[in-house]
């Protein structure tokens, strides 16, 4: 079985920067990168999907996180104190 390659964003990144420039052709990257045409073709594919998100709201997924941290700190709390309730010494 043939062991998968696994490539960094950055190297990834820096391919798709060649790529978009048009200096050089698609197959001459696949030669230089050691990469099949239909990796490089499915990392362009995924660029392209992903462009309108650069331009994106950040401020969008900020206020999800800290509403998600709000909960999460929150359950955190009760289950501190559900925990405490059963430490403590029962007397009987």
């Amino acid at each position: 079985m043939a062991k998968r390659t696994r490539y960094t964003p950055e190297f990834k990144a820096e391919v798709m920067l060649e790529t978009l420039s048009g200096e050089s052709s698609q197959a001459e990257l696949c030669r230089r990168y050691n990469l099949r045409e239909q990796q490089l073709s499915k990392w362009k594919q995924q660029t392209i999907e992903n462009f309108a998100s650069l331009f994106g709201s950040k401020d969008k997924a900020s206020a999800a996180d800290a509403s998600r941290i709000a909960h999460l700190e929150q359950l955190v709390g009760h289950l501190t104190a559900a925990l405490d309730i059963e430490k403590k010494p029962r007397s009987g």
